[in-house]
């Protein structure tokens, strides 16, 4: 099992934590963090842009798409948008992309809140007994 930190706007976490948003997805330009760095039973923090780690979940199931095309990602909305909770402005952005990931969430639980101190731009980071960012310790002082 593998820890990540993924980085969400309120909008977002919010229809997660309500359960209409079932799915976190992932699409970018070129392969980097997380895409084939996620895998089924790895545990999830989310946390607000610019603020607290406020839930956990698992990752139920991924699904990994490469090459793709604009009409793949139309394809990847049309099929998975209703739990993806997506709005035209986000599919646009990814009509470029050629990497994509799809996360399905299980056992969602609001936490916290719990600062984190990460301040730079990666809106996902893979935690490691390294860089753990303090959640990792949550567990009487062990790291998981």
């Amino acid at each position: 099992m593998v820890n990540h930190l993924v980085i969400l706007e309120k909008p977002h976490l919010d229809a997660i934590l309500s359960g209409r948003k079932t799915i976190e997805s992932r699409f970018m330009r070129t392969k980097h963090t997380p895409f084939e760095q996620v895998s089924s039973g790895d545990k999830l923090f989310f946390k607000l842009s610019g603020g607290p780690v406020c839930a956990t979940a698992t990752a139920a199931a991924v699904k990994t798409f490469g090459n793709l095309s604009a009409m793949e990602i139309f394809r990847i909305k049309d099929q998975y948008n209703h739990d993806i909770v997506g709005n035209e402005v986000y599919w646009q952005k990814t009509m470029d992309c050629k990497f994509g990931l799809l996360v399905w969430l299980s056992d969602v639980r609001g936490i916290g809140p719990i600062e984190t101190g990460k301040k730079d731009r990666r809106g996902w980071v893979v935690l490691t007994e390294k860089e753990h960012l303090s959640l990792l310790k949550m567990d009487g002082g062990k790291t998981r």
